[in-house]
């Protein structure tokens, strides 16, 4: 019996260029998927904007009289709250299960009989779909918490392509933890209780319901070094709203690139593990 495998070989003569050619096809055509549910992306927008209202009205509580709390002024926490809310789409912490519906159905098969190796071909989706995103969803809170709230407008020149690479790392970061959760079909074949731990943990520890520096400093540092959460939402938004000096916003994107290359690793592990596993099942 033939084994399946995410490793064929790929076309005689193929080259970086092929391999740029069929990753950007494929980014395409995750961005024309999703551009096709306008209706969709207009009422997730109007959900955003309902929710940026009431987060900021309530962080902005918590600073009261003060003017700051946890090293945020109000400008800064408007700015946090509708930056968030665009990303969240962007970054899309919760709703894909197409990996694990493949598996469920079997028909994850064809999958790793392409010459494009499964991480790499779900990774360009995503990416298209995050590019979609960006133009569909980020933008429209972030022209609306301006007209309601002061927000803050970074004064430091690096902090703009600083944001936009911790945006790009948190989408890499994002989908090889969501990629994770979803390979736990391999095993489990029904992932609703996976996915639903993920989406209670990340909602809390991504800095999305509250900023984490709200937290004491030893659990900051505990949640930034010993987990991914903090590096998918957290960063990107403490490296705009500028909390923290240059040297300091490099340190966190240094912990994203690294927190992100170790899961993209660990995705291609188990990707090679889960194969092994469906040979022994018989394929």
């Amino acid at each position: 019996m033939g084994s399946l495998t995410a490793t064929v070989a790929p076309p005689a003569g193929s080259n970086v260029i092929l391999w740029f050619r069929t990753f950007r096809a494929i980014a395409g055509s995750g961005f024309r998927r999703y551009s096709t549910y306008r209706q969709a992306a207009v009422a997730g927008v109007v959900t955003n904007c309902v929710f940026g209202f009431l987060r900021c009205y309530v962080l902005l509580a918590a600073v009261g009289a003060a003017g700051t709390v946890a090293g945020y002024d109000r400008a800064q926490l408007a700015t946090f709250v509708w930056m968030g809310q665009g990303l969240l789409a962007v970054i899309l912490l919760w709703g894909w299960t197409d990996l694990a519906d493949r598996i469920r159905t079997g028909e994850v098969a064809a999958d790793l009989l392409r010459p494009v190796h499964p991480v790499t071909s779900y990774l360009a989706a995503d990416l298209g779909r995050a590019g979609y995103a960006a133009l569909a969803r980020l933008l429209p809170p972030v022209l609306v918490g301006p007209l309601f709230f002061p927000v803050h407008v970074p004064q430091r020149w690096a902090t703009w392509p600083l944001f936009v690479l911790s945006a790009l790392v948190a989408v890499l970061l994002c989908f090889g933890c969501r990629y994770l959760v979803n390979a736990t079909a391999y095993w489990l074949h029904d992932v609703r209780g996976p996915v639903i731990l993920w989406t209670l943990v990340s909602g809390v520890l991504t800095g999305l319901y509250f900023p984490l520096r709200f937290l004491p400093e030893w659990l900051q540092l505990l949640l930034w070094l010993g987990t991914p959460f903090p590096s998918l939402l957290q960063t990107p938004l403490d490296v705009l709203v500028e909390r923290d000096p240059t040297g300091t916003q490099l340190a966190l994107v240094a912990v994203q690139l690294g927190w992100t290359v170790l899961v993209l690793a660990t995705c291609r592990l188990v990707q090679r593990r889960a194969e092994r596993r469906l040979v022994v099942q018989g394929g």
